[in-house]
């Protein structure tokens, strides 16, 4: 496996986290009242749990398992490899539902939860990277 693709991924996570970090609203109304700010902060996360996808798949194809059937499925086996813990898996299974609402059905996303997490959130996507690198570093991969 091209361990490279997945540092650069990782990197792409990092960046959007801090996008959606230096954009967070300061209150519910802030957030929904600019349009900017939403779309800032809805296309990073978007994009974090996208990039959280691709590289569990990536890792993935370089074992026996066969491809998850869905994107939340891609946490529950990098969590069977070993590669997160399974709060982490918790946390990133979960963001799918956000992304799956903000990719199609954006006009019923819940302004509220943006807002959470935003202010709750963020660390689980650091620790998602935290625990990818672990796994990388550990050599139990290619």
């Amino acid at each position: 496996m091209d361990t490279m693709i997945i540092r650069e991924k990782l990197e792409s996570l990092r960046r959007c986290v801090g996008r959606v970090e230096g954009r967070k609203p300061e209150s519910l109304e802030e957030l929904t009242q600019n349009p900017d700010i939403q779309d800032i902060v809805v296309l990073n996360l978007t994009r974090a749990i996208q990039l959280g996808v691709d590289i569990g798949s990536h890792i993935i194809s370089d074992t026996d398992t066969v491809a998850p059937a869905t994107m939340g499925r891609v946490f529950i086996e990098l969590e069977k490899l070993g590669a997160i813990s399974s709060r982490t898996c918790k946390a990133m299974t979960g963001s799918v539902g956000f992304r799956n609402i903000a990719v199609h059905e954006y006009t019923n996303i819940r302004w509220e939860i943006v807002l959470s997490i935003c202010e709750n959130s963020l660390d689980d996507f650091r620790q998602f990277a935290s625990e990818i690198n672990r796994f990388l570093q550990s050599g139990k991969m290619g």
